[in-house]
């Protein structure tokens, strides 16, 4: 696929934006009764492909979860991790992790603060650190249904290849979530990275999975994820498709 192609079908995913950030936070007052903080919603996932014979392959998946909502506050956390070997020739290898604060301002509108973490051994990205502030919106906010949009700077700090940089970027990202029913759960999620002073070099971050319960505590999860840098490490290509089947308990 052309990269053109490939960035302008990423693109019209649609990111959906907000910029409405209210002047004050609203207060409460001392007599108002304190409401109970909700628990924290943890799930832990894992999948693993093994074959021999004909073929040699191995490949390994996992990730934590962990989110949580109380008052005006909402705490979303991840790490997962990657390994893969085809023939004793390592083809994958990645860990990440990010975490995210959001301030609500009313029901729909927040603030955010979002740190990322990654490495990718493979496309020789030893580490890649995104630190981003900013504002969102909730376009849909229903109890199976959720749309929001974000927008703000970012920071970024990687070493890529033999060099490391610093730069300034423009964060643009949406995540759509849907509940069919009490079983059958839809994510869509669309990221893009563009360096402020250099739009040429950006970072485009896609996923979109589906998670299936199969008993109270475990579930079925399904997800294709894609990243693609516009300018990669030397002798490394622009885009990785990744798609995942994993067994996910929830604690």
């Amino acid at each position: 696929m052309k990269n053109a192609r490939h960035t302008s079908s990423l693109l019209q995913l649609g990111v959906v934006t907000g910029i409405a950030l209210a002047s004050t936070v609203p207060s409460f007052g001392q007599n108002a009764p304190a409401a109970k903080p909700a628990g924290w919603e943890k799930s832990a996932a894992a999948g693993l492909t093994l074959t021999r014979g004909n073929s040699s392959t191995l490949l390994f998946t996992a990730n934590v979860l962990g989110s949580r909502k109380w008052d005006q506050n909402e705490v979303e956390l991840g790490a997962d991790a990657t390994y893969g070997e085809n023939r004793g020739v390592k083809n994958a290898e990645t860990l990440h992790g990010f975490g995210q604060y959001n301030r609500l301002f009313d029901a729909r509108t927040f603030g955010y603060a979002r740190i990322d973490g990654l490495h990718d051994g493979v496309a020789k990205v030893d580490y890649r650190v995104t630190i981003s502030p900013g504002v969102g919106r909730y376009f849909i906010k229903e109890p199976n249904t959720l749309l929001r949009g974000e927008v703000g700077p970012s920071l970024v700090y990687e070493k890529q290849g033999p060099k490391t940089t610093t730069y300034m970027a423009l964060r643009l990202a949406e995540r759509f979530e849907h509940k069919f029913n009490d079983k059958t759960k839809l994510w869509q999620s669309l990221e893009i990275l563009p360096q402020v002073d250099k739009f040429e070099n950006y970072i485009v971050n896609a996923e979109l999975g589906v998670e299936t319960t199969l008993t109270e505590k475990l579930s079925l999860r399904t997800y294709v994820q894609d990243t693609f840098d516009n300018r990669p490490a030397p002798g490394r290509k622009k885009n990785d498709v990744k798609l995942v089947t994993a067994l996910a308990y929830k604690f």
